[in-house]
């Protein structure tokens, strides 16, 4: 199995939840798969565990990729960490597949020299996104990092930090005030692709604000998004 091939045309595309359309999503074999080729960035999703581990997963429960009812925010990093998540293609645990840590997450980012587009999951305290900036700090990867989150607040922490660290608001749906908040905080944007028109690329172009979309799996939807303008295609399958 392998990938869709596309013609980008110099838009960045980036690998969701590692090559999830190819091994289990936002696992190391994700990570390293999409490291092996040519994606501009791999976009995973981080959590806070009850004793504070970052953990890598999408959920808030590790259910539907484990089979185990486990809350995340409930359950102490190692017991996460005993968890097998579930083969895709066969529906068995493969040993190997487990849940990263965000430190695990960045290494592999590193070493394969992609972009890290980290999703900051839930609401988050503030403590909490400051130990993860100066986890990726001390890893020397702030400028190949991108922070993203449907928590506006989330956000608007990471630039307390630093003004200058690139993030991208999540959004499902186009709103009227949506440019204007994007202006006001330095924000660019990650939106869900059929919210996105030719016109709202060339407006949120004029302000000089990035634009991201998600999931974008199809050929010919991704070979419009790409005629629209868009910066960035994030993607399970295409490449």
């Amino acid at each position: 199995m392998n990938t869709i091939k596309i013609d980008s045309r110099g838009v960045k595309v980036i690998a969701h939840r590692g090559l999830s359309g190819i091994e289990a999503e936002n696992t190391n074999a994700a990570f390293v798969a999409a490291g092996n080729r040519s994606y501009w960035g791999i976009e995973t999703d981080v959590h806070v565990a009850k004793d504070g581990t970052l953990i890598i997963i999408h959920d808030s429960n590790a259910e539907r990729v484990t089979d185990v009812d486990m809350v995340v925010e409930n359950a102490a990093g190692d017991e996460l960490k005993k968890l097998r998540i579930i083969d895709k293609y066969d529906g068995a645990p493969r040993s190997d597949l487990t849940l990263p840590t965000l430190d695990e997450y960045i290494r592999i980012c590193k070493k394969y020299d992609k972009i890290a587009v980290l999703e900051l999951k839930e609401a988050m305290k503030a403590e909490d996104i400051l130990r993860i900036y100066n986890l990726i700090k001390s890893a020397d990867y702030l400028d190949k990092t991108v922070f993203i989150s449907f928590c506006f607040d989330n956000l608007a922490e990471i630039k307390k930090i630093n003004p200058n660290q690139k993030v991208q608001f999540l959004v499902k749906e186009w709103s009227i005030d949506l440019v204007s908040k994007l202006k006001q905080s330095g924000m660019d944007l990650d939106i869900r692709y059929k919210a996105l028109t030719a016109d709202r690329v060339e407006e949120l172009h004029k302000y000089g604000i990035e634009v991201n979309c998600w999931t974008v799996d199809e050929k010919e939807t991704a070979h419009a998004l790409i005629s629209y303008g868009v910066d960035y295609i994030t993607t399970n399958i295409l490449e």
